[in-house]
Formats: structure tokens, C-alpha cells, sequence
């Protein structure tokens, strides 16, 4: 991996986890956006499925399509879940699938 994508990778994969959630409820949720933006971030919670992994850790594993809440049935789950009209469902359906893209961009950089 190229020296730049080595220190950019990192930059982008955890603020988008963690400062860009805060921006999406900011647009979504303008008075309400620190709790929509931390109900978003809990959304993160979906990589609790990497423990079920041997290893948990695999800096060479994309984890879109390998673990349990990063696949294709998990994103239309979460993708059903904005229908729900409950704000803070809607905002935790929006975190998981921010949450995917996240990944997937994340192994796009790595060319997996």
C-alpha cells in the first residue's frame, strides 16, 4: 500500500465512524443533532460481529459480506428500519448503513 493511503486510510476509516455522523444528523436533525448524531455513532455497535471471527482481527479481511451484520441481508434489514417512525430508529438504521459504506470504502482502499 502507497505511503499516503497508509496515513489517509486510518483518517478517513474512523472519522467517518465517529465526526461524520455528527455531520449527517446536523443536516437530518438540526435541533436534535448531538443525540441523533451519538445514536448514529452507536450504530457502530454492528462490528460487535467481528467477535464471532477467527481471528477478530484481520487487517486483510473486508469485513463487507464476511461478517454477519456487514452483508446484504444485514443493509436491507437496516434499509427496512428507516421505514419505523421512530426518530432515533431511523437514526440508528442511518449509522449502520453509514457504517457499511464506511467499510466499504475502507476496502476499496485497501483493494480487497
Amino acid at each position: 500500500m502507497d505511503g499516503s493511503i497508509e496515513l489517509l486510510q486510518p483518517l478517513l476509516h474512523y472519522g467517518g465512524h465517529f465526526i461524520v455522523p455528527f455531520l449527517i444528523a446536523a443536516l437530518i436533525w438540526r435541533g436534535e443533532w448531538k443525540r441523533s448524531g451519538a445514536v448514529m455513532v452507536a450504530a457502530n455497535l454492528i462490528d460487535l460481529d467481528h467477535l464471532l471471527a477467527d481471528p477478530i482481527f484481520d487487517p486483510n479481511r473486508c469485513s463487507i459480506g464476511f461478517h454477519l451484520l456487514h452483508g446484504w441481508e444485514a443493509a436491507l434489514a437496516y434499509l427496512a428500519l428507516l421505514l419505523v417512525p421512530r426518530w432515533w430508529v431511523r437514526a440508528f438504521a442511518l449509522g449502520a448503513l453509514w457504517h457499511l459504506a464506511v467499510d466499504y470504502g475502507d476496502c476499496s482502499m485497501q483493494g480487497l
